[in-house]
């Protein structure tokens, strides 16, 4: 009878492990596999895996530089089915930056077809576009043929890819490289060939170079879209020094079409009668024309750059963006320093040297280097490739020699070898026992063709032996000497230099590294224009302002239920004073303020003031004026307005008070002002000099009036020899004056009198 086995239990498979030791382990995993083979480059060749393995694929698809183009489709199909199992969107983004010469300073793909452009519009699909790899790129693959570096599996196992890229172009710095891995990142600019082999044949020369000789040949970055940077040296030295800095990259400024040198350095184009306008050629790196010239229009819209009247693009081939100013009397310096603070025409690039460095045994870890480290390592790294070089070519001389001593064996018994040929059923054995030929020399004899039984041939074939062993002895020295080698790798290292020399369209130096001037000084608040305008609060905290200076006494429009609270007339350059019931004052720009239609929008859009909290005060800041800030409680000081100003949305705490008293009054101080008239709910009166009252930037203050019940009504400022005046109420808008004030002026914190005949009932001035 058949027995009937058990299907294996998939329940089987599962492991009873704590979940955060297992989560930890995978996320390990993961975290080592971006940081080695995703986002950090190889510090021999620069690239990351994407990268090399695009470059490799066109290189067995033969897309040389003097070849045919092929389509990109074609290329990023063999990548991803190949060797990289990604998508294939990613893919072709990572081949369009290699093709771009505003992203690449050495571009290693020639495009063919729309390969995106410095104003941000991205690439054709890659059905359209079609690749080919440049010179540099080569340069960057020489030596692939000649054992240099190991070929590892792809991830499949059915092929083999280039652990690295053995050329001698320094990719790494002249390329440069950016990447985000986990806990990780690197972000490398790019940098002038001629000067990296400067900087390293000087290290050859001398291992205990000081970093400041390096500085002086290597310079700093030279990015793809040029520009300035305008850090001093030393900050730039100490980046270099370190791995980590910034550097401030500038737009350059050139008019190449105006008359005087003096303008064409500055940018400024003259165009007659005084008018100019500004001229920029050259933009910071990574920053896209397109929304560069969008952010510098919305300042012009949000009058953030009153000097500026417009922004035109003139870019063809290149870059030509001109600035007009509001008005010829504008200083050139002002509206570029204005320019480079408000806008990307000045940005900052990060340093960050961190790449994968090869260690013995430990294979591929990250570390940051700084520029004598990292030229250190890449240097031992080539002279690594160069042995390997010289070992692989002793071993094909030896081949080859085996083989011509065979071929000078036959030539010089060649009637007895053509005799055993023909005579023997297995000659192969009988030349190898006769002549003393290994099995590869008789092979090569049997298989030699008749025609190459010339004399001619061995004279040739004696030459090549000497040839051989000459180069057989010359690398088995060069092996045997580390000077040797160093000399090797400076001829080499000479020879690209002169690929990529200054004079060169390539290797031209296209970013200027000279530390800025002092910059001009100016105050933002002096960017906006001055207009009138009237600032309207209504009870429930809604703002706006209406331009011009409208009658206070309008009939404004509220929300259902809501009424007039403030009106004044200010000018969009003023600052206003906000001042809530609970002691905090915060600070309002009148440039910013919504439109006066509609009812405007509610003031706790601005300033983060608590909805229960009233707005008791708006006042427009005079510059070294005065407030009279007075509570409920009775207590109040005079403030600075200058100390009083607040930089933030959450305002400034002026005004300290006890548990449910409230900010009452808020007045401005007349400059001759001399003294202080507060009234209290009891409806008593008191007078006293101005000089008693303490000026504080916070606080709680001094007593002001004494009170049995109640607590204080108002209080004001005012000229005694003027007398105190008051509102009579009513619409007539009549004032009563009170000359004979002296009956009321006691000492401050005196408990008053009632006031004269007249005064408002409501206790208020």
């Amino acid at each position: 009878m058949a027995t009937v086995q058990d299907e294996k239990d998939p329940f089987d498979a599962i492991v009873d492990a704590p979940f955060d030791s297992a989560l930890e382990e995978r996320y390990l995993v993961y975290a080592l596999s971006t940081i080695t083979a995703r986002s950090l480059p190889d510090l021999r060749d620069g690239l990351k895996p994407v990268h090399r393995r695009l470059l490799w694929a066109m290189r067995q698809l033969k897309l040389n530089p003097t070849d045919a183009f092929k389509k990109s489709a074609r290329v990023v199909g063999d990548v991803i089915g190949k060797y990289h199992p990604h998508g294939d969107a990613s893919v072709y983004d990572a081949m369009v930056r290699l093709a771009q010469d505003f992203a690449l300073r050495y571009p290693l793909v020639e495009g063919q077809g729309n390969f995106g452009n410095i104003d941000g519009d991205n690439a054709a699909a890659y059905r359209y576009t079609e690749a080919r790899l440049t010179r540099t790129a080569l340069r960057l693959m020489e030596g692939l043929d000649e054992g240099t570096v190991d070929f590892v599996p792809t991830y499949n196992g059915e092929d083999s890819e280039p652990d690295i890229f053995p050329g001698l172009f320094p990719n790494l710095l002249a390329n440069g490289a950016s990447g985000i891995a986990v806990g990780m990142a690197t972000n490398i600019p790019s940098h002038n060939v001629a000067e990296i082999i400067d900087a390293t044949l000087e290290l050859i020369d001398n291992p205990h170079v000081e970093h400041a000789r390096l500085m002086a040949l290597f310079q700093g970055p030279d990015f793809a879209t040029g520009g300035l940077i305008v850090d001093s040296p030393d900050a730039i030295a100490h980046a270099y020094e370190t791995g980590r800095g910034s550097f401030r990259i500038r737009a350059r400024f050139h008019a190449a079409e105006a008359e005087k040198a003096e303008d064409r350095d500055a940018g400024i184009e003259r165009l007659g009668g005084g008018q100019w306008q500004l001229v920029v050629s050259e933009i910071p790196y990574q920053v896209q024309k397109g929304k560069l010239i969008e952010q510098i229009a919305q300042l012009i819209a949000d009058k953030k750059l009153p000097i500026l009247e417009d922004i035109r693009d003139e870019s063809d081939e290149n870059i030509r963006l001109v600035f007009v100013p509001r008005s010829r009397n504008v200083d050139p310096e002002l509206l570029k320093e204005s320019l480079y603070k408000l806008s990307d025409l000045e940005t900052r690039f990060g340093l960050n040297l961190n790449v994968l460095d090869a260690q013995e045994g430990t294979g591929r870890t990250p570390m940051v280097m700084g520029l004598k480290e990292l030229l250190t390592h890449w240097t031992a790294s080539q002279i690594d490739i160069l042995q390997r070089r010289s070992r692989h070519r002793l071993e094909q001389i030896a081949r080859r020699l085996e083989l011509v001593e065979g071929y000078i064996v036959a030539f010089l018994n060649l009637d007895r070898v053509i005799e055993i040929i023909r005579t023997e059923d297995e000659p192969k054995p009988v030349m190898m026992a006769e002549f003393n030929l290994t099995d590869r020399q008789a092979e090569a004899i049997l298989n030699m063709r008749l025609r190459s039984l010339r004399k001619l041939e061995e004279m040739q074939l004696r030459q090549e032996k000497d040839a051989l062993l000459k180069e057989q002895d010359e690398l088995e020295k060069l092996l045997g000497s580390p000077a040797r080698q160093r000399t090797r790798l400076k001829r080499d290292l000479t020879a690209l230099r002169k690929e990529y020399a200054e004079d060169t369209p390539l290797g031209r130096r296209r970013t200027t590294i000279a530390e800025a001037a002092p910059a001009v000084e100016f105050s933002m608040d002096a960017m906006i224009e001055k207009e009138p305008v009237t600032v309207i609060l209504s009870q429930k905290g809604w703002i706006r302002g209406a331009r011009g200076h409208a009658d206070l006494a309008s009939d404004w429009k509220f929300k259902e239920g809501d009424g007039p609270a403030f009106a004044l007339h200010a000018q969009t350059t003023d600052k206003l004073l906000v001042v809530a019931g609970d002691g905090r004052i915060y600070t309002l720009g009148a440039d910013k303020l919504p439109g006066a239609r509609g009812f405007g929008e509610p003031i706790r859009n601005t300033i983060d003031i608590d909805p229960q909290t009233q707005v008791v005060g708006l006042i427009v800041h005079r510059p070294g004026g005065q407030l009279l800030l007075a509570a409920t409680t009775g207590k109040g000081f005079a403030a600075a307005t200058d100390e009083i100003l607040a930089e933030t949305r959450k305002g400034r705490q002026v005004v300290n008070l006890k548990a449910g008293a409230q900010l009452r009054v808020v007045r401005e101080i007349a400059a001759e002002h001399d003294h202080v008239a507060v009234v209290g709910d009891n409806r008593k009166l008191v007078v006293f000099n101005l000089e008693e009252l303490p000026m504080l930037a916070r606080g709680q203050g001094v007593t002001l009036q004494r009170y049995r019940d109640g607590g204080l009504s108002d209080a004001t400022t005012f000229t005694l020899a003027e007398g105190l005046s008051w509102a009579m109420g009513g619409e007539t808008g009549r004032t009563r004056t009170e000359n004979d004030i002296w009956q009321w002026k006691v000492a401050r914190g005196a408990a008053g009198r009632l006031p004269p005949q007249g005064f408002p009932k409501d206790n208020r001035f």
